[in-house]
Parts: structure tokens; C-alpha cells; sequence
């Protein structure tokens, strides 16, 4: 299995994407194509003592910035960037999936445009996978579309409920729609059709969710817009980064403390571990025609080999397959967005 990454994609480009491609590579046992302007690969490579051996390289030398439009990755002056030739290398079969922790919008532009979308789906979607109290649920979509239909939502359902049985393990996953009460009558006239629409999917529809229930494992599978779905991640990962900050402030305050931390380290570790995003590595952008992972803007090397061990898990699922059915099965007769 080979995965193509984007070299230049992220905060920490490329020192932190070189290592975890790298670590990947002798851990999982995957191919990498590494892709972006090759005598900096090599460079940043050797100065930090790093064997390229068995990784491929594909030569683009610019790079797609946060500043760019992201709809011009279609166009030929962003051609020879890092993002745009990765997409275009999945498209032509060079690779099995696509990483890449660049550009958001233009993720979502490259998937819509150049890969292309499963047929029958309307939109893709971010789909993060987060840590709950008792294990991990999706939130789909959390970022892309910020205005959809209820139509759209219905099919974030089908496809992160796939993913999560497909690709996560999780039996019958419990798909619940964010919404301000857990009454059928809560909402908005978007959620209130679409709450109609999930009754009669073929999902395991459990009613809506409030935010406070998503980490105290409410659901598998939370669907929102675009909107929504951002501000329940972000705020996410600031609550779990001030918890963390406070802990460890406990711990550390006096010698007492410091002496009661040692006897748990091992469980606060493990509690890290678990609350820790970068495990899951990054987001799958689902109903796009071939796998496609967005990692995390400020990922480092552990993010990327975690999200390069979920690609391979994602292309091993057939979950594709499993998505181009569903839609087939459940065509609402609506035209693509």
C-alpha cells in the first residue's frame, strides 16, 4: 500500500511531516511518496539525520499557503504545488490515499474537483473522530459546509456511520443529531426536517444530542453542518488542553503533590493518551471518491504516522464501497450540490 503526503502541508512543514512519514514507513509497513520540492526534502532530511531509504519523492516545488483562495487549486498557477499535484496523484492511481494537514478549504476544493465525489453524494465532509468518556465518536461534518440541506445531513449519517463501523470497529454506531434539546421539536427548520429524514434512514438513529453529551459519549456518530460541527471541535480541544494544563498544575504545586503524582503516573499518562487528538491522527473527508486525510494544521511526526496507520486502516475497510451502495439505496432524487 503506498500513501502519497503532502511534504509541505501544516505549521511544522516538512522537518515534523518527513518524520512521521518516515516512522510510518518502518512501523506499518506502508510505501510513502513524499511530495514537494525535493532538494529541501533531502536537505531538511539530512541536516536532521534522517534516512529517506525506500521513500519516494515527487518533485513539486510550491507550496499552497493558508493565504491562497481555496478554490484555485483547480487552477494551473497552484499546479505545481505540494497540495494540488498530492490530489492529482490520487486521482491518477500514484497512491493508495492522499495526507495532507494543509490548506482546509482547499482539502475540501481538491476533493470536490479534482478527485472527484462519490457518485450520488452531494457534498464531503470532515469527519473527525475525538475521545469520549468511554471511548470515541465522530463529529460529521466540522468545517466544510457551512450551509446544507437536510438531505446533506442525512447523508453525513450514512457515511460516518459506515466509517464508524467500517474503519473504527464500532458495532451498530449510535448516530445522534446536534441540536440545542433533546426534543424532537428542538431546533430550527433544518433540524427539525432533517430529525424526520434520520427517522427514516437506515441508521441507528437515537434522537438529538446536545454538546455537553458528545464527550460523555452520547453518540458514535454526531451530524451537523459545517458550522456547527467546528465550533463543537475547537471548543473541544481547548476545554481538553485547559484540563490538561490544570491537572498537571495540581501535580506539580508543592512536593506533597508532586509525591501523590507519582504514585498515579502511570494512570495520568494513560488518561493523556486517551484524551490526546493526535492519536486519531486526522480527519477523513468522506464522500470523496478515493481516500483522502486531512491531519491537523499543527501536527507533528506523532500525528502523522497515527494518521498515516488510519489511512492505511481506511483503505483496507472498503468503506468506498460500502458508501457508493448506501447512496445507490437511499437516492432522494434531489440533484448534487
Amino acid at each position: 500500500m503506498k500513501i502519497i503526503i503532502d511534504a509541505f502541508g501544516g505549521d511544522h512543514a516538512p522537518l515534523e511531516i518527513i518524520k512521521g512519514a518516515v516512522d510510518a514507513k518502518n512501523e506499518y509497513g506502508v510505501e510513502i511518496l513524499l511530495v514537494g520540492a525535493e532538494d529541501t526534502i533531502r536537505k531538511v532530511a539530512a541536516d536532521n539525520q534522517i534516512s529517506l531509504d525506500g521513500v519516494a519523492i515527487h518533485h513539486a516545488p510550491d507550496v499552497f499557503t493558508n493565504n491562497d483562495q481555496p478554490a484555485s487549486i483547480r487552477t494551473k498557477a497552484k499546479a505545481n504545488t505540494s497540495l494540488a499535484a498530492g490530489f492529482r496523484l490520487l486521482k491518477d492511481g500514484a497512491g493508495d490515499a492522499f495526507l495532507t494537514a494543509g490548506n482546509s478549504g482547499a482539502i475540501g476544493a481538491g476533493s470536490m474537483f479534482i478527485v472527484k465525489r462519490i457518485k450520488g453524494v452531494k457534498r464531503v465532509a470532515f469527519a473527525p473522530v475525538i475521545p469520549t468518556v468511554n471511548g470515541k465518536a465522530m463529529v460529521i461534518d466540522s468545517g466544510i459546509n457551512t450551509d446544507v440541506r437536510p438531505a446533506v445531513l442525512r447523508q453525513f449519517a450514512l457515511m460516518g456511520s459506515a466509517y464508524m463501523n467500517k474503519v473504527m470497529g464500532v458495532e451498530n454506531p449510535r448516530v445522534g443529531l446536534a441540536n440545542v434539546g433533546t426534543e424532537e421539536h428542538k431546533g430550527d427548520e433544518l433540524r427539525q426536517e432533517t430529525y424526520k429524514l434520520l427517522q427514516k434512514t437506515p441508521v441507528n438513529f437515537i434522537g438529538n444530542i446536545e454538546g455537553r453529551d458528545v464527550p460523555l459519549d452520547g453518540a458514535d456518530v454526531v451530524v451537523c453542518d459545517g458550522f456547527t460541527g467546528n465550533m463543537i471541535i475547537k471548543t473541544y480541544e481547548g476545554v481538553a488542553l485547559a484540563l490538561l494544563g490544570k491537572i498537571k498544575g495540581i501535580f506539580t504545586k508543592n512536593l506533597k503533590n508532586k509525591l501523590a503524582a507519582a504514585l498515579v503516573l502511570g494512570d495520568m499518562k494513560a488518561f493523556k493518551k486517551e484524551m490526546d487528538l493526535d492519536e486519531f491522527g486526522g480527519t477523513a473527508v468522506l464522500g470523496c471518491a478515493k481516500p483522502v486525510f486531512k491531519a491537523h494544521g499543527n501536527a507533528n511526526a506523532k500525528t502523522i504516522k497515527n494518521a498515516v496507520r488510519v489511512c492505511r486502516d481506511y483503505v483496507n475497510s472498503g468503506i468506498i464501497a460500502t458508501v457508493t451502495e448506501a447512496m445507490q439505496n437511499t437516492d432522494d432524487g434531489e440533484e448534487d450540490a
